[in-house]
């Protein structure tokens, strides 16, 4: 029973997080072809997908200070579901999150409090795609969970608990792989490497040569700014246009506002102690608000000023069809030209914007439903989601949209437009 005694610092949940992601470098072109056998991703690349989420993911990783596992794992988790791209990405990025919930305030686990979280994994993961608990990647982590937990119960060490999860997942795959197995295949082997100080990846290089040279994204490009800052400047001794400037380059979303003596500055960032670190060389900073926008309904807490009651927020795959969209009635566009499509925190920070109160988010791929499903869960009531298949549905979807009627009514005559398309 010696490995009962065993613990996780942050350290090794570090590296496990780096070894994972160095494994789907090495990796995302496996799971992109056996992509094409798969049931449950019609269109994308799961992992490219992925790979761009655990990239957001281990950006934190390079600055954090907090070393408690508990710390870490919030970092990576907020950062993961804010950088999520596709179905695929999504599913991974509740892991994490669930792995987060339970290891939060632990400043180092038990290999016990360990498995008891990868438990909490596979619960946020069925979470993301309740109507589908026999997608693949679900069965495969279930299977795994119980594996990794009987290992725990036997008293295993940590290397042993992964290696358990894995044999069990490996003997229940199905014939032909799924991409969704695949997944956690790599996942776990990844995190197993990290653990041992085995994985190919120089710790926390992102040098953009490495990955130019491997046809991807690096990271510093998916970099997420999970949490969104607002508080007022009182006798601000510096311009409404040069606090701008300044905040541009620490975060996203500035907004900077003058309030008769004082100044309102919105901005979403991934340090928010370093944008009070500069406010205060500004003038009195106060009415200080630090919201998580990776939390379900954090972003319904931030109250603002808008222009209209109702917007329809789609995503076009290129400018011409952008401008299709805008003259059928589309009122925000988000860029989904990237081959993953736009992360999570796009479409967050597109329907965070001052223009309405209210947005009904549409896409018309299936690659971004759960996409738009995690948008929404952050966004809480004040948004629905619309699912079409192909651009003609989508523009009929536009099509049935009236801004005068409610959401709720919007909702029911946009989905029933796709739906009498598609039955044709």
């Amino acid at each position: 029973m010696a490995g009962m005694n065993e613990v996780i610092t942050g350290s090794d949940y570090k590296r496990m997080i780096l070894g994972a992601y160095s494994e789907f470098l090495n990796e995302f072109e496996q799971i992109n072809a056996v992509k094409e056998k798969s049931t449950f991703f019609y269109s994308g690349k799961p992992g490219s997908d992925v790979l761009r989420t655990m990239g957001a993911a281990v950006i934190p990783l390079s600055e954090a200070v907090n070393e408690s596992i508990g710390g870490l794992s919030r970092r990576v988790a907020d950062a993961s579901v804010l950088g999520a791209r596709g179905n695929a990405g999504v599913i991974v990025s509740q892991i994490l999150r669930g792995l987060a919930k339970g290891l939060i305030g632990k400043y180092i686990a038990t290999s016990q409090e360990f498995g008891k979280a990868f438990q909490y994994g596979i619960l946020y993961a069925q979470k993301a795609v309740p109507d589908e608990k026999n997608r693949p990647i679900i069965v495969a982590s279930k299977v795994m969970a119980k594996g990794a937990y009987d290992a725990v119960k036997a008293g295993l060490h940590i290397s042993e608990v992964l290696i358990a999860a894995i044999k069990a997942g490996t003997e229940s795959f199905t014939k032909d792989m799924d991409c969704g197995e695949k997944i956690m295949q790599v996942f776990l082997a990844g995190c197993l490497k990290g653990l041992q100080g085995d994985f190919s990846l120089p710790p926390l290089d992102f040098a953009s040569k490495l990955y130019e040279a491997k046809g991807v994204v690096s990271p510093q490009h998916d970099i997420a700014r999970p949490y969104c800052v607002t508080f007022m400047v009182a006798n601000p001794k510096l311009s409404v246009p040069l606090i701008e400037k300044e905040l541009q380059e620490i975060g996203n979303f500035v907004v900077v506002e003058r309030r008769f003596r004082a100044i309102f500055i919105h901005i979403h960032s991934e340090h928010p102690g370093t944008v009070l670190e500069r406010a205060v060389a500004w003038g009195h900073v106060g009415e200080i608000h630090i919201n998580i926008m990776a939390e379900p309904h954090a972003m319904a807490m931030v109250q603002q000023t808008c222009m209209v009651p109702l917007a329809l927020l789609t995503v076009a795959d290129s400018r011409e069809w952008a401008e299709k969209l805008q003259d059928a009635g589309a009122m925000v566009i988000v860029d989904g030209s990237d081959e993953s499509g736009p992360s999570v925190e796009e479409i967050v920070n597109a329907a965070h914007s001052d223009i309405a109160s209210k947005y009904i988010l549409l896409t018309d791929s299936e690659h971004l439903r759960l996409v738009m499903h995690q948008a929404k869960r952050i966004l809480g009531d004040r948004v629905s989601v619309v699912v079409a298949n192909n651009h003609e549905e989508q523009i009929y979807a536009v099509r049935a949209f009236f801004p005068n009627l409610t959401m709720e009514e919007n909702t029911v005559q946009m989905k029933e437009a796709v739906n009498k398309l598609a039955s044709r």
